[in-house]
């Protein structure tokens, strides 16, 4: 019996169980329970109602909470996905259940079309995906879910599996994303960077004509409150530049929508040096990875960096030119060991300052600037705090900002997390919840911080 299993079982006189052993409904396992209710045998889905298929960063943070209950659960997870990467390189950004009705999530499968569509660019036969793809954080999770049990790593070969598929991953966005020409690797469409719906993308979408709104039904309505999600004239952008891509074979370059996104490169950079650690474990030198993931650090602050207001910025392609948008992306590369000093003590100024709260106005993170036009703390990427980007600004904290700050972002986090049914987002004043309930990366990344609390801090952070 896997962990998982053990903590959501019923008590039985012999039952093995988490050590320490978590009190009945205690946080680990309500976070335990979560996971075990949207697995589906394969992997897990962020929300069954609102997003039940199998989601690409999704998983990745999900196996990092995963590796705490059930390694080999964890390892699947990743396997799962990666198995559906295409010949390119590109690890899409949904794998779609065949399962699940059409109609229960829009894009479906019959819109992107990826085994026609998708066939020069190498997308499998056999499993219907997305053509677009989401951050880099695949390497730094399967780092992490290896330090978890290398026995039974080793024993399955787990990173000899994975390792040449995420080699192959990061040679996609170093060479056929780099689309700006200096050394980073750009999104082709908001949704790939995750934060959906970020003001961020407002100047650059603006050149796109929506598609018509007859042309696609939005599933996400039927499960979340109209003004808590994207407005139509950005929903029929987003339709129309997937269906552009799609219709130019996701073929990368000729888009109208180009940008290099601070936390997307800075998560690929984190993940090179964990590919690094990959490549020693296997016997193999690290050293070129680890000079890889340096050149690109380098590149974020020559290229995305504004010392003027103290954080990163979007680089629009197109326009050549930064996006003076304060997104919480802005923020993320304090995760980076190689950061220059004095970039991470300003941005931990700018994380506890005016724009952002943390530790004043608020208690975790909110996605974008507190003080901007667009602010909105309910709808979707525009305002409230979301778990992801949490655990990241913690993990940077713990290396740039003090143990203090750390600590208590930390605290914050579960806190949230306890108190709002680990809730997919949450308003960054009140912490109402906001979303889908019972979220799976809210509850896997509780796991891991509790075992952060209950003293793991050898874990390699870097």
């Amino acid at each position: 019996m896997d962990r998982t299993a053990q903590l959501t079982a019923h008590r039985t006189e012999h039952q093995l169980v988490y050590d320490p052993p978590p009190a009945t409904g205690s946080l680990h396992v309500r976070a335990a329970r979560v996971l075990e209710g949207n697995w589906t045998g394969l992997s897990t889905v962020p929300s069954p109602r609102l997003y039940p298929h199998q989601w690409s960063w999704d998983s990745a943070f999900i196996a990092i909470g995963l590796r705490h209950l059930s390694p080999l659960r964890a390892q699947t997870e990743l396997e799962t996905l990666l198995a559906a990467q295409w010949a390119d390189g590109r690890v899409p950004h949904i794998v779609f259940n065949p399962s699940v009705p059409l109609d229960a999530y829009f894009p479906s499968p019959d819109f992107w079309r990826s085994s026609t569509a998708g066939r020069t660019a190498g997308a499998p036969r056999t499993v219907q995906t997305s053509g677009i793809v989401q951050p880099p954080v695949h390497a730094l999770a399967a780092w992490l879910v290896h330090r978890a049990d290398p026995g039974l790593s080793r024993a399955r070969g787990f990173l000899a599996r994975v390792y040449p598929r995420l080699a192959a991953w990061h040679r996609y966005l170093l060479h056929r994303r780099d689309l700006g020409g200096g050394g980073l690797a750009s999104i082709v469409h908001p949704w790939e960077q995750g934060m959906d719906n970020s003001p961020c993308w407002d100047a650059p979408l603006a050149r796109i004509t929506p598609a018509p709104a007859r042309s696609f039904r939005r599933a996400d309505l039927a499960h979340g409150a109209p003004e808590d999600r994207p407005t139509d004239l950005d929903y029929g952008r987003y339709v129309r530049l997937a269906a552009d891509y799609r219709d130019g074979a996701y073929a990368d370059g000729p888009g109208e929508f180009a940008v290099e996104d601070p936390a997307f490169n800075a998560l690929l950079a984190a993940s090179e040096h964990a590919l690094a650690r990959i490549a020693e474990e296997l016997g193999a030198a690290g050293t070129a990875r680890h000079a890889r993931a340096e050149r690109l650090t380098a590149a974020l602050v020559e290229r995305l960096w504004d010392p003027a207001r103290g954080m990163f910025f979007c680089r629009d392609v197109r326009g050549e030119e930064l996006i003076p948008e304060r997104g919480v992306s802005g923020l993320i590369p304090l995760l980076l060991p190689g950061l220059p000093p004095d970039v991470a003590a300003t941005l931990v100024r700018t994380l506890t300052g005016p724009h952002f709260g943390l530790g004043a106005a608020t208690r975790l993170v909110p996605s974008y600037d507190l003080l901007g036009a667009a602010f909105d703390p309910h709808r979707y990427w525009r305002g409230p705090a979301w778990f992801n980007t949490g655990w990241l600004l913690e993990r940077g904290l713990r290396a740039h900002g003090g143990r203090a700050r750390a600590d208590a972002l930390r605290a914050a986090l579960l806190d949230t997390a306890d108190a709002t049914g680990f809730a997919e987002y949450v308003d960054p004043y009140t912490g109402e919840p906001c979303g889908a309930l019972g979220f799976s990366w809210t509850a896997a990344l509780t796991l891991d911080l509790l075992r952060s609390d209950e003293g793991d801090e050898g874990e390699d952070r870097g």
